[in-house]
């Protein structure tokens, strides 16, 4: 059996990707709802140390990192600031 043939910049059968998300609510068992930019969606945060408005990265619904606490500038905007217009 041959492995299956990717397209595109990401590999769907093999990719390990993780995406930055803001926490709205904490919720029991150690769960948050998150805004992705594109809807809200539940992921695990057992793993982190995350309060409502922090910036956590997620991979497979799961919290890996708090990448900006609340009320802290995160790496993306600190990036941003130093863009000419």
């Amino acid at each position: 059996m041959t492995a299956p043939e990717c397209h595109g910049e990401v590999c769907i059968t093999c990719s390990d990707q993780a995406v930055a998300v803001r926490v709205v609510e904490l919720l029991p068992d150690d769960l948050a709802m998150v805004d992705t930019g594109s809807g809200m969606e539940e992921v695990s945060v057992a793993f982190v140390s995350a309060g409502i408005g922090d910036e956590i990265l997620v991979h497979a619904k799961e919290a890996i990192a708090v990448v900006a606490e609340r009320g802290t500038v995160s790496g993306a905007e600190k990036a941003m600031e130093r863009v000419p217009e």
